[in-house]
């Protein structure tokens, strides 16, 4: 069967318009046109839709047909309409992968933003550190990742960096490096009991390394890093975006030799065509902190 949908439309238009020339008028078409629309579709159904002596009658065989043509062309506006509102990036899910210290600081007010232009669309956001954003992403278990440049070593994975993070030292402010307030050296901490985090191998290619390696503990979770860092037990170093801005206890100092800091960008596989969701996302990611920029 070759039925096209405008003979479809053109049946519906008849009915409800009571007759052809109505129709037509409601069509745009001549009253010929929209006769031959009609025709062609009886033909490919083989049965009459219209009483031969009155146009506007319909034939038993149409009286079956037109409840079922209206619930086609219903789903068809419905479906032609969610496509649409899919391409548009207004219905869907976007998953994302983000480190902490970025999904707390920066994504929370891109995703205000996101909801508030595209609210049907379905939004997951899953914390992880740097290494495991990167390989949720190849694992295809999210669209869009957010963390540490460094931990991006694979072709597969397209790029887009978004700001710098600093480096700096967090200790109680009691304590006697507390003093290099400006910028300290990483020799000063030699004389301090240092926690090793995850964010530590970012003084791996540097001396300060010796800190990392010779750490009398080892602290993953950041929650419990800070706490143990407010008992006064040792030190370490902390991206700025991993320091809490809100009423901790705590001071972050910048290191200044080595001057390190860390290169936050959101990544996409290389190789694949994310979904418009998605894609307005990471536009609306680079717009935000790329305005921010601007601002500061």
């Amino acid at each position: 069967m070759n039925i096209k949908l405008q003979q479809l439309s053109h049946f519906i238009m008849v009915v409800e318009e009571g007759g052809f020339r109505a129709a037509s008028q409601r069509a745009n078409r001549s009253q010929a046109a929209l006769s031959t629309s009609i025709k062609e579709l009886e033909k490919v159904l083989g049965h009459s839709l219209f009483e031969a002596g009155n146009k506007s009658t319909l034939t038993a065989f149409g009286e079956i047909c037109l409840p079922k043509i209206i619930q086609f062309l219903k789903n068809y506006r419905a479906l032609d309409s969610d496509l649409r509102a899919a391409a548009a990036g207004q219905e869907g899910r976007v998953r994302i992968a983000s480190v902490p210290s970025v999904a707390a600081k920066l994504i929370t007010n891109v995703l205000g933003l996101f909801c508030e232009k595209y609210p049907n669309v379905e939004v997951s956001l899953i914390d992880d550190n740097a290494a495991g954003v990167s390989a949720r992403l190849l694992a295809g278990e999210v669209d869009l990742a957010l963390g540490n440049i460094s931990h991006v070593e694979d072709t597969a994975i397209d790029f887009s960096p978004l700001i710098t993070d600093p480096i700096g030292v967090v200790c109680l402010p009691d304590n006697p490096i507390a003093l290099h307030a400006q910028g300290i050296e990483w020799q000063t901490l030699l004389s301090q009991p240092f926690i090793r985090n995850g964010t530590c191998t970012l003084l791996d290619p540097t001396p300060a390394r010796v800190l990392s390696q010779h750490a009398l503990y080892s602290i993953e979770n950041i929650t419990s890093l800070l706490s143990v860092l407010e008992l006064g037990i040792g030190v370490t170093t902390l991206p700025k975006l991993a320091f809490p801005n809100n009423e901790s206890p705590l001071i972050w100092i910048p290191l200044t030799d080595p001057p390190l800091e860390r290169q936050i960008g959101i990544f996409k596989l290389a190789n694949r065509t994310i979904s418009p969701q998605a894609q307005i996302f990471h536009d609306l990611c680079v717009q935000y902190l790329n305005d921010t920029k601007q601002c500061e």
